[in-house]
């Protein structure tokens, strides 16, 4: 029973604290915080597509460099004998 009123209490404090830290940071202008919320969504997605686009463009380049070393061999191998 102690335990129970101890985590209903710090979880009301934590509770407390978030709102006054929003109140803090956002005041009376609470949608701007959805606002920041999607601002970073979207940093962090061009940033995954980045990445993604720098890891085709890097596979294509690898692709194409062991295709050429391949050609060489092979057309070496055939002018040889």
């Amino acid at each position: 029973m102690v335990r129970e009123y101890d985590s209903q209490l710090l979880e009301s404090v934590a509770v407390r604290r978030r709102r006054l830290r929003d109140a803090l940071l956002w005041g009376a202008l609470r949608h701007q915080r959805s606002t920041a919320d999607n601002l970073a969504r979207f940093v962090i997605g061009c940033v995954v597509a980045a990445v993604v686009c720098a890891g085709c463009v890097g596979w294509a380049f690898l692709h194409d460099v062991l295709e050429e070393q391949q050609q060489r061999r092979a057309g070496v191998q055939v002018s040889a004998p």
